[in-house]
């Protein structure tokens, strides 16, 4: 039996998604090997990236999953006063993000996916299903912020106008589509298929990478490493995955690439933290104490 997947009585519902997200942003972490991508192996595509600065991120951002979870069931409905106390909570929780890292942005895209969906969840903690959740995120995510304030333009959104390409703003917006049709299907039939939990994991991330417009990609490699990206992602799964000889070498000549590019998929990573959340939250917050 793991903590990971018992509610424990003295927690609240926020205290319990809180954790729930930062359990699988530390899973993300530890998931290896990813191409590109900071795990167990080393920093990937970083130089201003490690493991240990990772966990220690994932685990600063705890009160701002559970300040998020708490907003949403005061105020028990989406509306303009919810999006914006969301807003400003995400902005404090970056702000600690970047204290505890010394600047480095560890975790921004993960704030937005992971806080939308805490929200979503503690607004209606009997309807938990993937669908039913992303769906409650995006409604959250169609609403303009009035309180952001006017800064430079994130990586996202500068790629994003260059290429006319959607980034993480929409993806939220069009309730997850890269883990609604991607992540959590392909990491349910690499279950089915007895690969592994390690093996499914990897194969979850890599259907996310083979589809999505990852901002991170564009920003520091352009088209062509996110060509790259999208191509090897998919050849690895269609050799068999990461569970195969052929999908294990192709998955390390896709590192390789990455490497090369100096191209990092956070975005497909943000992601992949947020299919594991939504795969976890109906059977663990609704599982009996002891029974699992």
């Amino acid at each position: 039996m793991t903590a990971l997947y018992v509610k424990q009585p003295h927690l609240s519902v926020a205290e319990y998604l809180a954790d729930l997200a930062v359990d699988v942003l530390i899973d993300e972490a530890d998931l290896s090997p990813k191409p590109g991508l900071v795990d167990r192996r080393g920093n990937g595509a970083h130089d201003d990236l490690h493991l240990g600065l990772m966990h220690s991120s994932a685990l600063s951002l705890w009160p701002t999953f559970k300040q998020m979870a708490e907003a949403a069931s005061q105020h028990n409905e989406i509306n303009q006063s919810l999006r914006e106390a969301l807003g400003r909570i995400g902005r404090e929780g970056e702000i600690e993000m970047l204290r505890v890292t010394g600047g480095v942005n560890t975790h921004r895209g993960a704030i937005w996916a992971l806080g939308l969906l805490c929200a979503a969840a503690a607004l209606d903690d009997q309807a938990l299903s993937a669908a039913e959740v992303t769906l409650r995120a995006a409604r959250i995510a169609k609403l303009h912020d009035r309180a952001m304030p006017v800064t430079a333009e994130s990586h996202g959104a500068q790629v994003g106008r260059t290429y006319g390409l959607p980034g993480a703003r929409e993806q939220a917006q069009l309730g997850f589509p890269a883990i609604i049709h991607n992540g959590l299907p392909q990491l349910q039939r690499s279950r089915s298929a007895q690969v592994g939990e390690q093996n499914a994991r990897l194969d979850a991330l890599l259907a996310i990478m083979s589809q999505l417009t990852d901002t991170c990609v564009l920003y520091r490699a352009g088209l062509t490493g996110l060509d790259c990206m999208q191509n090897g992602a998919l050849a690895v799964l269609e050799a068999g995955g990461c569970a195969s000889l052929d999908g294990r070498r192709l998955l390390r000549n896709l590192d390789n690439d990455m490497l090369r590019l100096r191209a990092s998929p956070g975005g497909a990573a943000d992601l992949l933290a947020a299919t594991l959340f939504l795969d976890r939250l109906a059977p663990a917050l609704h599982a009996p104490i002891g029974s699992v």
